[in-house]
Protein backbone atom coordinates (compact mmCIF):
# COMPACT_ATOMS: atom_id res chain seq x y z
CA UNK A 1 0.00 0.00 0.00
CA UNK A 2 1.64 3.54 -1.18
CA UNK A 3 2.57 5.36 1.96
CA UNK A 4 0.61 8.63 2.00
CA UNK A 5 2.10 12.32 1.98
CA UNK A 6 2.53 13.81 5.47
CA UNK A 7 0.12 16.38 5.95
CA UNK A 8 0.47 19.44 8.36
CA UNK A 9 -1.52 20.20 10.65
CA UNK A 10 -4.36 23.51 10.24
CA UNK A 11 -1.82 25.42 12.81
CA UNK A 12 1.01 24.83 11.20
CA UNK A 13 -0.89 25.51 7.52
CA UNK A 14 -1.93 28.39 9.28
CA UNK A 15 1.70 29.77 10.29
CA UNK A 16 2.98 29.25 6.97
CA UNK A 17 0.18 30.71 5.35
CA UNK A 18 0.69 33.95 7.65
CA UNK A 19 4.87 33.54 6.63
CA UNK A 20 4.13 33.84 3.06
CA UNK A 21 1.90 36.49 2.97
CA UNK A 22 4.12 38.92 5.31
CA UNK A 23 7.30 37.87 2.92
CA UNK A 24 5.14 38.85 -0.19
CA UNK A 25 4.38 42.47 1.94
CA UNK A 26 7.65 43.00 2.73
CA UNK A 27 8.89 41.93 -1.20
CA UNK A 28 6.15 44.23 -1.94
CA UNK A 29 7.21 47.17 0.61
CA UNK A 30 10.88 46.98 -1.00
CA UNK A 31 9.84 47.36 -4.34
CA UNK A 32 6.60 50.42 -3.68
CA UNK A 33 8.95 52.44 -1.12
CA UNK A 34 11.22 54.23 -3.57
CA UNK A 35 8.79 54.48 -5.66
CA UNK A 36 6.58 55.86 -3.52
CA UNK A 37 9.09 58.20 -2.05
CA UNK A 38 10.32 59.28 -5.53
CA UNK A 39 6.85 60.40 -6.71
CA UNK A 40 5.83 61.68 -3.24
CA UNK A 41 9.42 63.86 -2.95
CA UNK A 42 8.64 64.90 -6.65
CA UNK A 43 5.31 65.81 -5.84
CA UNK A 44 6.08 67.98 -3.08
CA UNK A 45 9.26 69.80 -4.41
CA UNK A 46 7.03 70.98 -7.80
CA UNK A 47 3.92 71.86 -5.38
CA UNK A 48 6.26 73.96 -3.55
CA UNK A 49 7.78 75.56 -6.78
CA UNK A 50 4.53 76.36 -8.26
CA UNK A 51 3.27 77.98 -5.06
CA UNK A 52 6.62 80.35 -4.88
CA UNK A 53 6.31 81.01 -9.26
CA UNK A 54 2.59 81.58 -10.09
CA UNK A 55 1.71 84.31 -7.72
CA UNK A 56 4.19 86.15 -9.88
CA UNK A 57 2.21 85.18 -13.32
CA UNK A 58 -0.77 87.70 -14.22
CA UNK A 59 -3.97 85.83 -13.99
CA UNK A 60 -4.36 86.47 -17.79
CA UNK A 61 -1.36 84.85 -18.49
CA UNK A 62 -1.62 81.98 -15.68
CA UNK A 63 -2.98 78.92 -17.29
CA UNK A 64 -4.93 77.34 -14.62
CA UNK A 65 -7.69 80.83 -15.53
CA UNK A 66 -8.07 79.19 -18.50
CA UNK A 67 -8.02 75.13 -17.66
CA UNK A 68 -10.06 75.62 -14.10
CA UNK A 69 -8.30 73.03 -12.61
CA UNK A 70 -4.45 73.62 -10.65
CA UNK A 71 -2.58 71.84 -13.07
CA UNK A 72 0.93 70.81 -10.78
CA UNK A 73 4.60 71.67 -12.57
CA UNK A 74 3.28 74.50 -14.51
CA UNK A 75 5.39 76.49 -12.16
CA UNK A 76 8.11 74.63 -12.82
CA UNK A 77 8.04 74.67 -16.96
CA UNK A 78 8.03 78.70 -16.59
CA UNK A 79 10.74 78.65 -13.88
CA UNK A 80 12.70 76.90 -16.18
CA UNK A 81 12.16 79.01 -19.26
CA UNK A 82 12.75 81.90 -17.11
CA UNK A 83 15.91 80.36 -15.90
CA UNK A 84 17.08 79.49 -19.41
CA UNK A 85 16.69 82.89 -20.56
CA UNK A 86 18.57 84.24 -17.65
CA UNK A 87 20.86 82.48 -18.28
CA UNK A 88 20.94 83.55 -21.93
CA UNK A 89 21.44 86.98 -20.64
CA UNK A 90 23.86 86.96 -18.36
CA UNK A 91 26.43 85.54 -21.12
CA UNK A 92 26.31 88.54 -23.28
CA UNK A 93 27.69 91.76 -22.81
CA UNK A 94 25.00 93.72 -21.42
CA UNK A 95 24.10 90.53 -19.31
CA UNK A 96 27.42 91.06 -17.89
CA UNK A 97 28.01 94.43 -17.47
CA UNK A 98 24.07 94.50 -15.06
CA UNK A 99 25.54 91.30 -13.35
CA UNK A 100 28.60 93.42 -12.12
CA UNK A 101 26.99 96.72 -11.44
CA UNK A 102 24.57 94.33 -9.39
CA UNK A 103 26.97 92.62 -7.65
CA UNK A 104 29.04 95.91 -6.54
CA UNK A 105 25.51 97.29 -5.31
CA UNK A 106 25.40 93.85 -3.11
CA UNK A 107 28.89 94.80 -2.56
CA UNK A 108 28.39 97.50 -0.57
CA UNK A 109 25.80 96.15 1.93
CA UNK A 110 27.21 94.97 5.23
CA UNK A 111 24.71 91.83 6.24
CA UNK A 112 23.35 91.32 2.16
CA UNK A 113 27.10 90.78 1.46
CA UNK A 114 28.22 87.59 2.98
CA UNK A 115 24.91 85.92 2.55
CA UNK A 116 24.88 86.54 -1.51
CA UNK A 117 28.40 85.47 -1.71
CA UNK A 118 28.12 82.51 0.56
CA UNK A 119 25.19 81.16 -1.79
CA UNK A 120 27.17 82.30 -5.15
CA UNK A 121 29.98 80.07 -3.62
CA UNK A 122 27.37 77.02 -2.77
CA UNK A 123 25.95 77.19 -6.74
CA UNK A 124 29.20 77.18 -8.47
CA UNK A 125 30.09 74.76 -6.14
CA UNK A 126 26.93 72.59 -7.29
CA UNK A 127 25.95 73.87 -10.61
CA UNK A 128 29.15 74.60 -12.40
CA UNK A 129 30.09 72.72 -15.50
CA UNK A 130 34.04 72.06 -14.54
CA UNK A 131 36.51 70.25 -13.03
CA UNK A 132 35.38 70.22 -9.30
CA UNK A 133 32.66 67.87 -9.33
CA UNK A 134 32.46 64.40 -7.83
CA UNK A 135 32.53 62.50 -11.14
CA UNK A 136 35.47 59.87 -9.52
CA UNK A 137 35.18 57.45 -6.81
CA UNK A 138 38.33 56.27 -5.05
CA UNK A 139 39.44 54.59 -1.73
CA UNK A 140 41.58 55.94 1.23
CA UNK A 141 42.81 55.08 4.20
CA UNK A 142 40.33 56.46 6.77
CA UNK A 143 40.78 56.99 9.75
CA UNK A 144 44.27 55.46 10.04
CA UNK A 145 45.99 53.28 7.80
CA UNK A 146 44.69 49.34 7.19
CA UNK A 147 41.10 51.15 7.19
CA UNK A 148 39.62 52.05 4.14
CA UNK A 149 36.92 54.01 3.18
CA UNK A 150 34.61 55.57 -0.12
CA UNK A 151 35.70 58.95 -1.58
CA UNK A 152 34.65 61.55 -3.82
CA UNK A 153 37.83 62.93 -5.89
CA UNK A 154 36.27 66.57 -5.89
CA UNK A 155 39.61 68.44 -7.45
CA UNK A 156 43.27 68.88 -7.26
CA UNK A 157 44.36 70.77 -4.50
CA UNK A 158 45.29 74.28 -4.94
CA UNK A 159 46.46 77.86 -3.50
CA UNK A 160 47.81 78.10 0.06
CA UNK A 161 46.78 74.53 0.99
CA UNK A 162 49.00 73.26 -1.20
CA UNK A 163 52.15 75.52 -0.96
CA UNK A 164 51.66 74.96 2.88
CA UNK A 165 50.98 71.13 3.54
CA UNK A 166 54.81 69.51 3.87
CA UNK A 167 54.20 66.50 1.12
CA UNK A 168 56.07 65.69 -2.05
CA UNK A 169 53.88 65.33 -4.73
CA UNK A 170 50.13 66.19 -5.79
CA UNK A 171 47.63 67.01 -3.23
CA UNK A 172 43.82 65.87 -3.61
CA UNK A 173 41.53 67.45 -2.64
CA UNK A 174 38.49 64.53 -1.70
CA UNK A 175 35.03 64.48 0.08
CA UNK A 176 34.26 61.70 2.37
CA UNK A 177 30.73 61.71 3.04
CA UNK A 178 28.95 60.29 6.29
CA UNK A 179 26.93 56.74 6.53
CA UNK A 180 24.19 56.63 6.25
CA UNK A 181 23.88 60.40 5.30
CA UNK A 182 26.10 61.55 2.58
CA UNK A 183 25.55 65.05 2.69
CA UNK A 184 27.93 65.74 5.46
CA UNK A 185 31.13 64.22 5.41
CA UNK A 186 35.19 65.58 5.61
CA UNK A 187 37.28 67.27 3.18
CA UNK A 188 40.45 65.88 3.23
CA UNK A 189 43.57 66.79 1.34
CA UNK A 190 45.61 63.35 0.36
CA UNK A 191 48.40 62.55 -1.58
CA UNK A 192 47.80 61.38 -5.11
CA UNK A 193 49.84 58.23 -4.77
CA UNK A 194 47.71 57.66 -1.03
CA UNK A 195 44.20 57.52 -3.59
CA UNK A 196 43.14 54.11 -4.93
CA UNK A 197 41.01 55.08 -7.82
CA UNK A 198 37.79 52.56 -8.10
CA UNK A 199 35.86 52.12 -11.45
CA UNK A 200 32.23 52.50 -9.99
CA UNK A 201 30.45 54.87 -10.72
CA UNK A 202 29.13 57.88 -8.52
CA UNK A 203 25.80 56.69 -8.20
CA UNK A 204 26.83 53.29 -7.46
CA UNK A 205 29.15 54.49 -4.88
CA UNK A 206 26.30 56.62 -3.19
CA UNK A 207 24.43 53.32 -3.04
CA UNK A 208 26.92 51.87 -0.95
CA UNK A 209 27.55 54.21 1.54
CA UNK A 210 23.83 55.02 2.25
CA UNK A 211 23.27 51.20 2.32
CA UNK A 212 26.00 51.24 5.02
CA UNK A 213 27.63 48.73 2.89
CA UNK A 214 24.46 46.42 2.35
CA UNK A 215 24.26 47.36 -1.55
CA UNK A 216 27.20 46.75 -3.47
CA UNK A 217 27.53 47.42 -7.78
CA UNK A 218 27.40 44.59 -9.32
CA UNK A 219 30.74 43.29 -10.47
CA UNK A 220 31.39 43.87 -14.16
CA UNK A 221 34.09 41.01 -14.55
CA UNK A 222 32.12 37.71 -13.97
CA UNK A 223 34.91 35.59 -14.08
CA UNK A 224 36.30 37.53 -10.51
CA UNK A 225 36.26 34.80 -7.85
CA UNK A 226 34.10 35.64 -4.03
CA UNK A 227 34.41 34.61 -1.28
CA UNK A 228 32.01 32.06 0.10
CA UNK A 229 29.37 33.70 2.59
CA UNK A 230 29.98 30.44 4.73
CA UNK A 231 33.13 27.91 5.01
CA UNK A 232 32.09 24.91 2.99
CA UNK A 233 30.70 21.72 5.10
CA UNK A 234 32.72 19.23 5.39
Amino acid sequence: MPKLPDIPPPERRKRRWISGIRNSFFTGLVVVAPIGMTLWLIWTITGHIDGWVLPFIPEKFNPNQYVGIDLRGVGVVIFLIFTVIVGWMAKGILGKSLLQWGEDLVGRMPVVRSIYNGLKQLAETVFAQSETSFDQVCLIQYPRKGLWAVAFISTTTKGEVNRKIPVDGQLISVFLPTTPNPTSGFLLFIPKSDIIELDMTVGDAMKLVISAGLVYPPAKDDDQPTLPLEPPSE
